[in-house]
């Protein structure tokens, strides 16, 4: 695509950067058949060819975003579909993320709209304020009919349909000790999940100690900052960046650390991406691709050990690949053949390169495109048959369980359980798995 960028702004590095990726796209439009949101709306400009275009036009030309390119800047996933198909290498993840933060420095949102988002930032990256947002939001979940009489207040409905009926108990921060151990890795504690399904990070160590492995969780790690890098806080997000990678690479250079474990796969392609993130910085640079190159999906470093033999005895699991897993990581054979290692009769659903419709804010900001989006994710998982349904990424796992009729667990939660763990809670039901057990 040819472009006219001044020379002006050609020295600002992310403009540069910018440019870059769009003189890639050549118009194919391949990205258009594998665009949830295009494939929803069949609206041009909600593809990232569309919005490829959108992006040139406002930074080449420097102009003020307007409400139509927010619209429809907004309405995109980031589900990195695109990249997976594009034939040119259009970085479209790095481009759309300089959109954003180009939108939040020059455009003015509506106090409502300003005021969601804030508190949506200030909320879901801390743990504790993401318990109690949760456990006021039980008092409200009866009334969230309410808020939908007006467009401008679905996202709060959204947002009181998606908290929980009750809570579990907070998953603990100590790992047993591996007498002899075979190596060392540091779990990312994560912000949502350990509060909604604490039982992911209990499963995680369990296998991995049982497997010789010590695990450590990093004084000083917080969120990762993928939810505010996705809402344009571009600063925010290289705050918690730089924050986390003073925190691994202490653990690197007190006892070492063979790989940093993500349950996560929307914080592990955010976390995998540190080093491009940070690449400007003269203090960091060097030390947050460093980070990036230990940053390991649980699957992946799963699939690189020596796991056992399972118990599943062909117990049927749809596996739902979420899109930071299979299009941002790269990430999509690992966790299925654990899971038919393990046993299982791995199934794979019908478009199983489309969005689920969680994408981290995306499900409230966004609601009825991303019902629309999670009931056809349900359905085609449904059609498979399931025992259960397995998903590697918490936004996931909560977005098809509303709809889905199997349960839905962490991929690794299978695999505990499978080679001598203990049976998942959800599933202590499930014939299947209660005869496998017995």
């Amino acid at each position: 695509m040819q472009t006219n960028f001044s020379e002006t702004a050609l020295a600002d590095p992310a403009i540069a950067a910018s440019e870059a990726i769009i003189r890639k796209c050549v118009h194919c439009g391949f990205c258009t058949a594998t665009c949830p949101t295009y494939t929803l709306l069949g609206d041009e400009l909600d593809s990232p060819r569309g919005r490829i275009y959108l992006i040139k036009d406002m930074l080449e030309n420097e102009r003020q975003p307007t409400e139509k390119v927010v619209k429809h800047i907004d309405r995109c996933l980031s589900c990195l579909s695109c990249m997976t198909t594009c034939p040119s290498g259009v970085h479209y993840m790095h481009l759309v993320d300089q959109a954003r933060a180009y939108i939040e420095d020059n455009y003015r949102r509506s106090w409502w709209d300003r005021t969601l988002r804030g508190v949506l930032a200030w909320v879901l990256p801390h743990h504790g304020r993401f318990r109690l947002a949760l456990e006021l939001g039980q008092l409200g979940r009866p009334f969230a009919g309410l808020f939908d009489m007006a467009k401008a207040t679905k996202p709060l409905a959204a947002m009181l349909r998606l908290v929980p009926s009750r809570l579990p108990a907070p998953a603990s921060l100590e790992a047993p000790s591996v007498p002899q151990r075979k190596g060392r890795v540091a779990l990312l504690q994560g912000c949502a999940e350990p509060v909604l399904r604490p039982e992911i990070r209990e499963a995680t160590v369990r296998l991995l100690t049982r497997l010789g492995w010590e695990v450590v969780f990093a004084r000083g790690e917080q969120c990762c900052g993928a939810l505010v890098h996705h809402m344009g806080r571009e600063e925010a997000s290289l705050e918690a960046a730089r924050r986390n990678v003073d925190a691994w690479m202490a653990e690197v250079e007190n006892e070492g650390l063979d790989a940093v474990l993500i349950t996560a796969s929307g914080c592990g392609t955010t976390i995998k991406d540190y080093g491009y993130m940070l690449r400007h910085d003269p203090a960091y640079a060097d030390r947050a691709a460093r980070v990036s190159e230990l940053a390991l999906d649980i699957s992946q470093f799963l699939d690189r050990i020596e796991l056992p033999e399972g118990r599943a005895a062909g117990i049927r699991v749809a596996y739902h690949s979420a899109c930071s897993l299979q299009h941002g990581q790269k990430v999509t054979a690992d966790p299925q053949r654990l899971l038919a290692k393990a046993g299982f009769t791995v199934l794979t659903p019908r478009n199983a390169h489309l969005c689920c419709g969680s994408a981290g804010t995306y499900n409230i900001l966004q609601p009825e495109i991303a019902n629309e989006l999670g009931l056809r994710k349900a359905a085609s998982l449904d059609e498979t048959t399931p025992d259960v349904i397995a998903a590697g990424n918490i936004g996931c796992a909560v977005q098809i369980s509303r709809w889905a009729g199997a349960p839905v667990v962490h991929t690794v939660q299978l695999l505990d359980w499978a080679t001598g763990g203990p049976l998942p809670a959800t599933l202590e039901t499930s014939p299947p798995f209660k005869e496998t057990t017995q």
